[in-house]
């Protein structure tokens, strides 16, 4: 079976290293590439999380030089994902993200970040309640960049207007909430039910338990459903402790991933080839169809901000075996293949 190349638009890192990092290195960053080749994925953006002005701008200089000095970054990353610090800071909506450096959403921010890298942030995740979240959404849109919302406390008339202003995806959606919300009133319906949102899943069975995963995907609708992984080092790697954007985070044996020594979830450590596997074997989709949620749709979704920089991805695909295991990758001139 021959496939496109898979898409993960939220990897904050992978294979025990941390794309937040303000010493990441070429050298670390093709390591984790390499291990990303291997579960499939071709193009990836990088996610940096919510922190100070002055982390931000170091750990996005730290990845900008790793992706342009790096093997494999040139072809296989063409831009960056900032997820935060526009996002609500309340208990619950902020998850592991450090409310303490969370802002009102600020465009100048980005285009002060972006300025000194070589590649485009094309994608922001923000919660548009936050002061100036609507005005925020026509900016980014305005710079030609995606608007996901995430983290975020929208009611019914708020994702209208989040989606009036540009907002397109919704980020991880079924996570970044409280425990407890409004029983139909809430911020999971209200993204759900607006048809104009492609919403992105974690599906590794510990952000959403499987059944409900079903639901939410039956819900929004196969076309407008996709997947990513909000990986972490702690993916393709063993399980105990690795840091994450100045955070130690730990690795569980059942593949769960927290704060050290602290109760909720910090990222995943989710292949995104496990993501197409489990909805095959949860029988959510087809294989096919887990495929193109992995790849077109993400492709399709990127197509826009893509060609308004004059980006063209590189020709990747898959060729996977009849137990859909990878079996040989490739993307440009990169070729890989695997026992």
């Amino acid at each position: 079976m021959i496939t496109a190349g898979l898409v993960d638009i939220q990897v904050n890192g992978f294979a025990g290293v941390d794309f937040n990092d303000a010493g990441l290195t070429a050298e670390a960053l093709d390591r984790a590439l390499e291990a990303m080749l291997a579960s499939g994925v071709t193009t990836c953006l990088p996610t940096i999380i919510t922190a100070t002005p002055a982390e931000l701008d170091a750990r996005f200089a730290a990845l900008d030089r790793s992706v342009a000095e790096s093997r494999l970054g040139p072809l296989m990353c063409p831009g960056y994902h900032l997820e935060g610090p526009f996002l609500n800071p309340a208990d619950g909506f902020s998850g592991c993200h450090p409310a303490s450096a969370m802002t009102a959403a600020d465009p100048a921010l980005v285009l002060d970040l972006e300025k000194k890298l070589k590649r485009p942030i094309l994608l922001v995740t923000v919660a548009p309640e936050v002061g100036n979240g609507i005005g925020f959404i026509e900016a980014m849109v305005g710079q030609d960049r995606l608007v996901s919302i995430g983290h975020s406390a929208l009611d019914f008339e708020g994702v209208d207007a989040a989606v009036a202003a540009g907002a397109g995806l919704s980020t991880h959606l079924g996570n970044g909430l409280p425990q407890v919300l409004p029983k139909l009133a809430n911020p999971l319906f209200a993204q759900l039910a607006d048809d104009r949102l492609l919403a992105t899943f974690i599906a590794d069975g510990i952000h959403v338990p499987p059944p409900a995963l079903k639901a939410l995907i039956r819900a929004k609708g196969f076309a407008r459903s996709a997947l990513v992984t909000d990986a972490t080092a702690a993916a393709a790697a063993e399980p105990g402790d690795y840091d994450f954007a100045g955070m130690r985070i730990r690795r569980s044996a059942d593949g769960s991933v927290g704060l050290a020594g602290l109760a909720g979830l910090a990222g995943s450590a989710l292949r995104l080839d496990d993501a197409v596997r489990n909805l095959v074997h949860w029988n959510i989709t087809t294989f096919e169809q887990a495929v193109e949620m992995a790849s077109r749709r993400l492709v399709d979704a990127l197509a826009p901000v893509l060609s308004a920089r004059g980006i063209t991805l590189p020709a990747a695909e898959i060729e996977w075996t009849d137990a859909m295991n990878i079996r040989r990758v490739r993307i440009g001139s990169e070729e890989r293949t695997f026992k």
